[in-house]
């Protein structure tokens, strides 16, 4: 099934944005409690050391919650898993001979391209880049509106 447009934002980051469409909310989206997961005992290592870094703090901007376990799993494992393809490439090369005596890549290059944008993709949904970064306002959007003009039109959050 094809989706239509753009995914929706989630509203914890909309908020921390300061909500800059100033469009409402949605008021009856369900708040899970802002509190991070466990860290699944099935995770790769790294990955592990991975969630150990970041669930903290994405707790504490209301990012991260219990309901978010599979999907923040899903980023930590395949960052654990580009990391690995990557380290094999530094320590192997990229190409190599074969025995034929064509030069081939090794399959850790495809590996750690589809690990970078499966990484990626997730790591926007939790604010994790630079340019998802940029958008979000510290101290959250409880800011008022511009003016009362706009707060009686539906523009005010």
């Amino acid at each position: 099934m094809a989706t239509r447009g753009r995914k929706p934002t989630p509203t914890a980051i909309k908020e921390l944005e300061g909500n800059p469409g100033k469009r409402p909310l949605n008021a009856k989206e369900p708040k899970p409690v802002k509190k991070a997961p466990s860290c699944p005992k099935w995770l790769e290592p790294e990955a592990k050391k991975e969630w150990r870094r970041l669930s903290k703090q994405l707790e504490q901007l209301g990012v991260l919650t219990e309901l978010d376990m599979a999907s923040f799993a899903a980023y930590c494992q395949a960052y654990a898993r580009y990391k690995e393809a990557e380290e094999f490439i530094t320590q192997h090369g990229s190409i190599v001979k074969t025995p034929s005596g064509y030069w081939q890549q090794v399959p850790q290059v495809a590996q750690a391209q589809t690990y970078s944008k499966i990484m990626l993709r997730l790591a926007e949904q939790f604010g994790l880049t630079p340019s998802a970064r940029s958008r979000i306002i510290a101290g959250g959007g409880d800011s008022a509106p511009a003016d009362e003009m706009e707060e009686l039109l539906g523009g005010g959050s």
